[in-house]
């Protein structure tokens, strides 16, 4: 079997240690480099997974590799994954994909153009209760499917997470794309109406931190979505992945992160300990064997682009104070 040799671009975003980390482990499959024009951490990360530091992300992607992992700022999405494509690699980009729809879309085209796979970074398919739940869906037993509720709720990551000018914006550009995701796989349906209330409600960086969204898709279903940073941090773990899925025949209820233990202590309050689904292992996993086989990613591109366009109305609809409609 011939060694794939990946590259990562930029450790700016904290999924990129766990990313590394499953490259690793995987059996014929080789970190080659780590660009990061943070010369600190580029360095300290390369030291890290054993590999080599590259202060420009142009000298990697001249390297002999055949893959790259872009999990820069999400404004810089765009200009890395397509210097990779046109550079012959495939990629796998954190979400969100982009930070407006026409460089969502460009990345997509230009992957396309040079015949290399883009692939979006939704973990969160990899989970046992996510994928139990589409098989219950997909068999028709929950019947038709009524309504949605879900939640992505989680910690202020700070740092250019609060910087609109690095990440496109805070809460609902953050969290809003994993569960859009989720609901447009569980039933093959498309989001045409958003409606969203939005605010600064615990933070002191100015940018939004609360959001609950409410959501038409075409198939008639109606969601809602928390996307908040209303997690604090002395909370056990950093937030949440939830959906309640309301069918004519039977409701499911899914928890992404219950497979742990809750330990309370005197001394330390109370500590979550995990013991369930590496959902980045799976992604990682899966990403690899489709550059291998050369077939359609899982996640694709458009998946990605698809999530933006939610969370982009999500804004759009705070600030006219009504219901936007998607194309």
């Amino acid at each position: 079997m011939k060694t794939l040799k990946i590259g990562i671009i930029s450790f700016a975003h904290m999924h990129a240690y766990s990313y590394a980390n499953e490259v690793k482990k995987l059996d014929g499959v080789e970190l080659i480099g780590i660009a990061d024009e943070n010369e600190e951490r580029g360095k300290v990360a390369a030291r890290r997974f054993a590999t080599n530091y590259y202060s420009n992300y142009i000298d990697l992607l001249k390297e002999d590799i055949d893959a790259v992992i872009v999990t820069s700022e999400n404004v810089n999405h765009r200009e890395h994954v397509i210097a990779a494509a046109k550079a012959g690699k495939h990629v796998l980009c954190e979400k969100p994909l982009a930070t407006t729809i026409e460089d969502a879309q460009a990345m997509i085209d230009c992957c396309r153009e040079n015949g290399v796979i883009l692939q979006t970074a939704f973990p969160v398919r990899f989970n046992t209760s996510v994928i139990h739940a589409k098989k219950l869906i997909d068999e028709g037993r929950l019947g038709k499917i009524l309504a949605i509720k879900g939640t992505n709720r989680g910690t202020n990551p700070g740092g250019w997470f609060v910087d609109p000018s690095k990440s496109g914006g805070g809460a609902v550009m953050d969290h809003t794309v994993h569960l859009v995701d989720l609901m447009r796989w569980f039933m093959g349906a498309e989001v045409r109406e958003v409606f969203a209330e939005i605010g600064q409600l615990i933070s002191d960086a100015p940018i939004d931190d609360c959001g609950i969204l409410t959501i038409e898709f075409d198939n008639g279903v109606f969601a809602t979505i928390d996307c908040s940073w209303s997690r604090n941090k002395t909370y056990p773990t950093w937030g949440d992945v939830t959906l309640e899925i309301v069918g004519t025949e039977g409701t499911v209820t899914i928890d992404a992160f219950a497979q742990k233990i809750d330990v309370y202590s005197n001394e330390n309050g109370v500590k979550w300990d995990f013991w369930g689904d590496n959902m980045d292992e799976g992604l990682i996993a899966d990403f690899v064997q489709t550059v291998r086989e050369g077939r359609s990613p899982f996640i694709t591109g458009e998946d990605g682009l698809k999530a933006v366009e939610v969370a982009i109305a999500a804004y759009k609809s705070y600030e006219k104070k009504e219901p936007v409609r998607i194309r």
